[in-house]
This record gives C-alpha cells, structure tokens and sequence, in this order.
C-alpha cells in the first residue's frame, strides 16, 4: 500500500494521471516518473480486467498507488479489482447517497461493509499476509464517487458523509455535458457545481479531485481546495510525444 488515504487525510495534494490504453508497459513507465497515483481505466479504457492486472503488476515496484475505476458500483467489480491489488476504487455516475453506500459496502469487509472474503489472492500476497491486509483495509483502501450528474448535485452533502467514501471527484466532461454547457470550464453553472461539491466534501471532512488536461489549470483548481489532482492520461502523452517528434522532423525536412 502507499498510503493514499492516509496522505489525503492529512492534507496532502496528490498528483496522478489516467492510465487508458490498458499497457502494462506504459503503466511502468509513467508509474516510474513521478506521480503518486495512476487510474486505470476500465470504464473507458481499452484494457480488461486481465490487462488491469498485468498494470499492477508493472506498477508494483514504482511509488505510484494504485486505483482503478470500474464501470458500475456491482460488489463483484469492486471486490475483484481490490483482490488484485488496488488501493483504490473510483466509481462514475454516483447519483445518490444510497448508491455511494453500495460503493461503500463493496469495499470493505463485514461488519462494516458486504465485500466477499478470499485469502488467496494478490492483494494478501496469496493468503500469506491475509491478517495484516484485512486490519488495516479499512484504513487503506480508498473509496473515490465521481460526481457528474445533474442528480448528484441535489446530494452532495449526503454523498459526502457516507463513511468509506474518501473522496468526490468531479467528471468535467460529463458533469458539463449534463449542465448543458459542454467543455465549457469557466461557466458559471460549472464552477458553482465545484464549489457546492467542495463544500460538502469539507463539511464531511472528505477530500475533492478532478481531472483535467491543461496544467496550467493547476492553480485555479488547487486555490479552489482540490487536493486529489489529475491531470494528463498514457494515452495523451503517447499521442503529444509523437506528434511533437514527427512536427520536429517535418520541420527539419523542409529546412534542406
């Protein structure tokens, strides 16, 4: 474990990134360069299950945490991914305070939440750590709602207090298309959505994230009282690097 919720806990920002073209190698390479947290991405994302444990396993011996985002609240998608290895769950589309106590549930063990026991698995390096790994799951184990619907925003504040969930990340792109103002950031429609999530997430003593792809977005989300920050994906940066060589080249080229 490397301690996200702990760190989140005690007012740390912590920078990550999106994981989306299920590659255990690009997975290594950007856990090997800095961030304290990657997402794996099986909502959008072009990997599975079986290429989300192939990025643990490359992710393992870099300072990275691990969190991956699931494509519903199902106690079987939640409890699978955690007996992998993660450290995190992120969950889209949380509308209510009763389906953030489904994500709660399915991510912690009995009696305070529903998720199922197997000792052999990864997470309890195969049944021989199992103890230790359930008593400190509670206190490890990261549970990430994203709030980006125009229903979650009439519950913020009862989202916010449901116990074992850890964080309210705002989903830019989807929250705007359902505010009717699409990419557009600086709306005052949009910012009055992230200050009302921040509050309520404060008021619960909970923390705040957000994606986005500018960093020169940093400051302004970061004034605001986000401190689960993300920005960029492996996809992205594939994508900017190539482009920026072939221009390069191109460039040259033309200069002979």
């Amino acid at each position: 474990m490397k301690n996200l919720k702990k760190r989140l806990q005690n007012g740390e920002t912590l920078h990550g990134c999106w994981l989306n073209l299920g590659s255990p190698l690009t997975a290594e390479i950007v856990g090997l360069s800095g961030f304290d947290w990657v997402l794996i991405d099986l909502e959008h994302g072009a990997g599975t299950e079986k290429e989300a444990l192939a990025q643990m396993q490359g992710l393992e011996h870099t300072a990275a945490g691990i969190v991956v985002r699931v494509e519903s609240a199902e106690p079987q998608r939640i409890q699978r991914i955690l007996d992998m290895g993660a450290e995190g769950i992120m969950c889209p589309k949380i509308n209510t305070p009763q389906e953030a106590q489904k994500v709660a549930n399915g991510l912690h063990y009995p009696p305070i939440g529903q998720r199922g026991v197997a000792k052999m698995v990864r997470a309890t390096q195969f049944a021989q750590n199992f103890q230790t790994y359930y008593e400190g799951s509670q206190e490890n184990v990261l549970g990430i709602v994203q709030i980006e619907t125009r229903e979650s925003l009439h519950h913020l504040e009862e989202i916010a207090q449901v116990p074992g969930v850890d964080v309210l990340f705002i989903g830019p792109a989807d929250l705007s298309m359902e505010l009717g103002i699409f990419g557009q950031f600086d709306h005052p429609m949009f910012i009055d959505a992230l200050q009302r999530t921040i509050a309520a997430a404060n008021k619960a003593g909970k923390a705040t994230g957000i994606l986005f792809f500018n960093p020169n977005d940093y400051g302004k989300y970061h004034q605001m009282g986000i401190r689960f920050i993300a920005c960029g994906a492996d996809g992205t940066f594939v994508a900017d690097g190539a482009k920026n060589m072939a221009e390069k080249l191109a460039q040259f080229r033309s200069a002979l």
